[in-house]
């Protein structure tokens, strides 16, 4: 992996994670809230029941790669940003959990790192 100029991997700034997270559902009701679309109109016009988009809207459900393009199809935006996020939010949530953490030190390396 080629590294930017002036990139240090070992400072601290560039490894820096966001103390709240951000559910993609929060970008996605912003979105529509900004374009003065309703969360039932969305739902009808994609395809899904309104409870089923309200509950992603509202960090309650995971963006799936399905659900993902669906919005993205019908608000005419990118699926792949939406899934990154969803991926970080994931990932810093299990960073997070002490109990997930404890069962991780359990486990041995049984890998060698070349």
């Amino acid at each position: 992996m080629e590294h930017l100029e002036g990139f240090n991997d070992n400072m601290i700034a560039n490894n820096l994670e966001p103390y709240f997270l951000t559910h993609p559902g929060e970008v996605i009701k912003d979105e529509l809230e900004f374009r003065g679309i309703s969360q039932r109109r969305l739902a009808k016009e994609i395809g899904v029941p309104a409870s089923q988009l309200n509950e992603l809207l509202n960090g309650k459900r995971a963006l799936s790669a399905e659900m993902a393009l669906l919005i993205g199809h019908a608000l005419d935006i990118e699926a792949e940003p939406l899934l990154a996020l969803q991926m970080k939010y994931n990932l810093l949530s299990a960073k997070r959990n002490k109990s997930f953490l404890e069962r991780l030190k359990e486990i041995p390396k049984i890998a060698a790192i070349l």
